[in-house]
């Protein structure tokens, strides 16, 4: 019987070597043969699913959007709740996660922010959100509103964009230990307790 290759395992593990040589020394000093040798494998293999380094790093970066969101809808799922504020608290505070994964995808973001001038395409693992992303939290911020007797404001796309800056700025203090993730989260929670207002409570006579 032939073996069976998992080509989908043996590109998450070169873009991981891609990850691991960018977080120790920089997007600059990633090559296919460190890659190659990082990961554990031939230059042959690297080049058969990339016929570039751009085309690898390229793939480097998607994957790590991809799994930043994926660890914001894995922290909705755990929040297991229907509350708009708990949810746009459980999406936003991902991001300051102090957990290795977490981490390490925020220290390379850093590490390829540099090239960002050069080459738009790397800003793209550093951007707030994207369009879909704002239009839910935007939704939540509204509902959190009304479920805390506030009246709308009509800029809660703004106040949205504002929150993801606001978190990814703090995860990148965290991933680089300038704040604990507690102390962070406090931040976090102080402005989005003041984007959705203080709670009405209804006078009792």
């Amino acid at each position: 019987m032939p073996k069976i290759v998992d080509h989908e395992e043996r590109r998450r593990r070169l873009v991981e070597a891609v990850w691991a040589l960018a977080v120790r020394g920089g997007i600059e000093q990633v090559t296919l043969r460190k890659v190659a040798d990082e990961a554990g494998v031939s230059m042959g293999q690297v080049q058969h699913y990339y016929s570039s380094m751009q085309a690898l790093i390229r793939d480097a970066l998607d994957r790590a959007v991809r799994a930043v969101n994926t660890n914001i809808e894995k922290a909705v799922r755990a929040a297991d709740t229907t509350s708009p504020e708990a949810l746009l608290r459980a999406c936003l505070h991902a991001l300051i996660s102090p957990d290795e994964e977490s981490v390490r995808l925020m220290r390379f973001s850093l590490a390829v922010a540099g090239r960002a001038v050069s080459d738009p395409t790397m800003a793209k693992v550093l951007a707030p959100g994207d369009d879909e992303l704002l239009s839910f939290s935007a939704g939540l911020i509204v509902a959190a509103r009304q479920e805390r007797g506030s009246e709308p404001s009509g800029e809660e796309r703004t106040d949205a964009d504002i929150c993801w800056s606001l978190a990814m700025s703090l995860g990148v203090d965290v991933a680089l230990g300038y704040r604990s993730p507690d102390a962070a989260g406090r931040i976090l929670g102080y402005h989005i307790d003041q984007i959705l207002g203080p709670e009405q409570h209804e006078a009792t006579t």
